[in-house]
């Protein structure tokens, strides 16, 4: 008996580190949302006492950083090779399947009051490529502030929809329109039978048709001179 108790105490396990930390961490969000990310938790799946977590990462503060600092990384980082309005539509794409793949990020992602390297390193390059495409600072915080209203705002909408394929959508909407009164709402029926049930629908292609009108009044707005510095002095 002593002598299996030995053997098991010896057994070599994968050392822990910080990023195996936020690996398992990053999974357990993935998989229950970073609301069920606990010590206890996050300690199971590494398969280690709790107060060895402490050691590599000091709470879950900064667990939670380090979160938002992986998935800042997973999004493509933009350049001013082809332009800044390439650049940006490929960023916002980028981040938008990103934040599909990682649900629970969203709240979090502008709420760190220490960013990882990972997340100042990408707002660095978004900032960069617009002042390279010839907007003032200005008007570069005000077009970064509006993408990312727009992208998150799509995310969030998109996530909480009753529906995540076509068929459902199809499902959804032929029960809604079937159910209201007899020509009471007759632009909601328009927009669901001759938008929403054509063959091929999928909600998700408004995200980039909604870019490309952002895009398109920044891209309006950037020669008209001094446009940005106007906002800051109101």
């Amino acid at each position: 008996m002593a002598e299996h108790s030995r053997a098991r105490s010896t057994t070599k396990r994968a050392p822990i580190t910080r990023e195996t930390v936020l690996a398992a961490a990053l999974e357990l969000a993935d998989a229950e949302g970073a609301t069920a990310l606990t010590m206890r938790k996050l300690a199971d799946r590494l398969g280690v006492e709790a107060m060895s977590i402490y050691y590599h990462v000091p709470n879950k503060e900064a667990i939670l950083t380090g979160l938002v600092d992986l998935v800042f990384a997973e999004i493509e980082l933009p350049t001013a090779e082809h332009g800044w309005r390439p650049a940006m539509r490929d960023r916002a794409v980028s981040t938008r399947t990103v934040l599909v793949r990682h649900r629970w990020a969203i709240g979090l992602m502008d709420s760190r009051r220490d960013p990882g390297l990972a997340t100042l390193r990408h707002h660095d390059a978004v900032i960069g490529a617009f002042r390279a495409g010839g907007f003032s600072i200005a008007g570069a915080a005000h077009a970064f502030s509006a993408l990312d209203s727009y992208i998150y705002g799509f995310v969030l909408q998109e996530l909480s929809l009753p529906f995540e394929s076509s068929e459902e959508l199809t499902e959804v909407a032929e029960g809604i329109v079937t159910e209201m009164p007899t020509g009471e709402f007759p632009h909601l029926t328009e927009m669901a039978v001759g938008h929403a049930l054509l063959p091929g629908y999928s909600y998700a292609n408004e995200f980039e048709i909604g870019l490309d009108l952002i895009l398109d009044s920044l891209e309006q707005r950037l020669p008209l001179p001094g446009w940005g510095e106007k906002a800051i002095s109101r």
